[in-house]
């Protein structure tokens, strides 16, 4: 059984904000896979199916960003998924609108959606997506740049980045995440 979870905040103003493109990921997913969200519980959307045989929970945790473990937990602990068939996806400052990176650690790098993964999986040990958003301009604060729109130049960018991730996470249903690192990491 694999859980796929893409980070984001509820809610109407979160649409399509830098900060939701995990859940961007989980939406492409659940259309490509067919698995439809349709589940509420473990303070999360999520949707269970099937791919090429494996077991599959897409999941959107609903507990604003910086309570995303709660909801992660939850469910790994309900489903006694383990470590290395979970994978999570969030937006990243310090890569270029458009670039993804796969890593299997790291620590939380100051994204709180992440600091709170940690804290509540107890490790830094975990298959992850980083889906660049770049950093913030003109001395915007980041709260309010994560919590901004992507410009006209940048949405191609990202949806071929919301693309690659969900072709990723397909690929690691069938091969070990090392594999798919470097396949993707170009």
């Amino acid at each position: 059984m694999k859980l796929i979870v893409g980070l984001g905040n509820p809610g109407k103003q979160y649409e399509n904000t830098r900060h939701n493109i995990g859940f961007e990921v989980i939406d492409e997913l659940a259309d490509q896979l067919d698995i439809p969200l349709n589940q509420s519980k473990f303070k999360g959307q999520y949707g269970i199916g099937f791919y090429k045989g494996e077991k599959v929970i897409l999941l959107k945790p609903l507990t604003y960003m910086n309570l995303s473990g709660e909801s992660i937990r939850a469910i790994m602990d309900y489903y006694q998924i383990e470590l290395e068939e979970f994978v999570v996806i969030y937006d990243d400052l310090d890569l270029p609108v458009g670039k993804i990176r796969l890593r299997q650690k790291g620590s939380a790098g100051g994204h709180n959606g992440i600091k709170s993964t940690v804290a509540h999986l107890g490790t830094q040990e975990f298959n992850r997506i980083r889906i660049g958003i770049d950093r913030p301009r003109n001395g915007m604060k980041v709260p309010d740049y994560v919590l901004g729109r992507f410009n006209e130049d940048d949405l191609p960018l990202t949806k071929d980045a919301v693309k690659k991730s969900a072709e990723a996470c397909k690929t690691w249903i069938e091969k070990p995440f090392l594999q798919v690192m470097n396949e993707f990491n170009q």
